[in-house]
């Protein structure tokens, strides 16, 4: 019997998703924590506070079976899920549209927009019913904004921006708080998955000032998280100090 709440983070395996899901943890959140890692999954379940009840599932928010069958996985008191944190995503090359790679294309809009509704799709029934929760989804500043070359990066996450406003009225008569965070950039594996491996141009996008941590995200959904009931931080964008817009970023800064 689990009397704690229970807490669905996706990407789990890493950056904002682990760090959110030590944040949540330390709040008293049971969690299940999920991704593609296993070994990662069990090594953040590993580094979570004695007592904290966890489970993970593996699956790639891609695939919509995959999904179904993990949440199926799940007992029946384990998919009382109060809190979701849609934060898997990807993003696939920084090329000009005419030069673009469809598989890049697909992997952006399958795991950024697909992959959240896939999730969402299992877990909201039951806050519905409940008519209790809240839904926290991960944007990006390119949700707010375009950039040269980020095309269909930032269309996917304009979609996820759009999609956060259009839940947050479909979920309005349940008492389903929904909750966009939009972060600018961030030090985590995002950009090593972007530029598929290329140390070099990963490590210069990091470089000249302090970018965002993960933990910076994470605090912020605790916030979020720890308003009272009457309360929706609806649409929140998070930059670093030497960032003032997609494309705007203050490199050799000090802070």
């Amino acid at each position: 019997m689990i009397t704690q709440p229970i807490a669905l983070v996706t990407g789990a395996s890493s950056g904002i998703g682990a760090a959110t899901a030590k944040v949540l943890a330390e709040m008293g959140y049971a969690l299940i924590v999920c991704g593609r890692r296993k070994e990662r999954l069990e090594a953040l379940c590993a580094e979570l506070p004695a007592g904290t009840p966890s489970r993970l599932l593996t699956f790639d928010v891609r695939e919509r079976a995959q999904v179904e069958a993990a949440w199926q996985e799940l007992p029946e008191d384990w998919q009382k899920v109060q809190l979701l944190v849609n934060n898997a995503g990807n993003a696939h090359g920084l090329d000009p549209i005419h030069r673009g790679a469809v598989e890049d294309w697909d992997a952006m809009l399958d795991g950024n927009v697909k992959g959240l509704l896939y999730v969402s799709k299992v877990v909201l029934p039951g806050m519905v019913a409940r008519e209790q929760g809240m839904v926290i989804n991960i944007g990006s500043i390119a949700g707010k904004e375009v950039y040269p070359n980020g095309n269909v990066y930032c269309a996917s996450k304009h979609a996820v921006d759009a999609l956060t406003q259009g839940m947050r009225m479909d979920l309005n008569p349940y008492n389903i708080r929904v909750v966009g965070i939009h972060p600018g950039l961030v030090e985590t594996e995002f950009s090593q998955v972007r530029f598929k491996g290329d140390a070099a141009r990963s490590e210069a996008v990091y470089k000249g000032y302090a970018p965002l941590r993960a933990e910076d995200v994470a605090d912020t959904i605790a916030f979020v998280v720890s308003r009272p009931p009457h309360v929706v931080l609806a649409d929140i964008t998070i930059l670093p100090t030497a960032q003032a817009s997609a494309g705007i970023v203050k490199k050799n800064a000090q802070t």
